[in-house]
């Protein structure tokens, strides 16, 4: 960031991202049988990271995505759901940005999109295990958290490469 012009939009950006992320999450929950939901809360957080980079999409990501369990009522998930989201951010973000030029094909958006899911089923997995004390409990939740983390990424993916790619640029001088 070079000047305070430059924070101001990451900043506003961040926020937008945030609500974007909890109306995301909240507009379809399917119920797991570990007491979790199905959400395309994922797209958002993958776009947010591809837009933001790992630092502003990391927030966006986890604090949006906590306030969504929280409105749900599902309130013993949100302090892993802030990590969980946030850590997916950065590592689709970082994959992302390891790709240098390649960036803007679609291969490393699908590694990104993956490299993130992955993050979010496992930091579930291992969060119910503990939370119920049986790993075999927690592997209950793993087929629903794979098929959203397949939603989120096709969803951050396709949105992605249809539209935001394709919206114009201010910034560049």
């Amino acid at each position: 960031m070079n000047n305070n012009r430059d924070k101001l939009r990451a900043l506003t950006l961040a926020a937008l991202f945030t609500a974007l992320t909890t109306v995301a999450t909240l507009l379809i929950q399917i119920p797991t049988p570990t007491k979790g939901y199905v959400n395309l809360g994922d797209s958002i957080v993958n776009i947010a990271a591809w837009v933001l980079g790992p630092v502003y999409g990391a927030a966006a990501a986890g604090i949006g995505s906590a306030i969504a369990d929280i409105v749900s009522g599902y309130v013993v998930y949100a302090p892993v759901t802030l990590v969980v989201k946030a850590a997916m951010a950065v590592a689709s973000a970082l994959v992302i940005r390891a790709a240098g030029k390649r960036s803007g094909s679609l291969l490393p958006r699908i590694a990104a999109a993956a490299s993130a899911e992955v993050i979010m089923v496992v930091g579930y997995a291992l969060f119910e295990a503990v939370l119920y004390h049986s790993a075999s409990a927690a592997l209950l939740g793993v087929p629903a958290n794979a098929v959203q983390g397949a939603l989120g990424a096709a969803v951050s993916v396709a949105v992605y490469e249809l539209v935001i790619k394709r919206v114009p640029r201010f910034d560049k001088k």
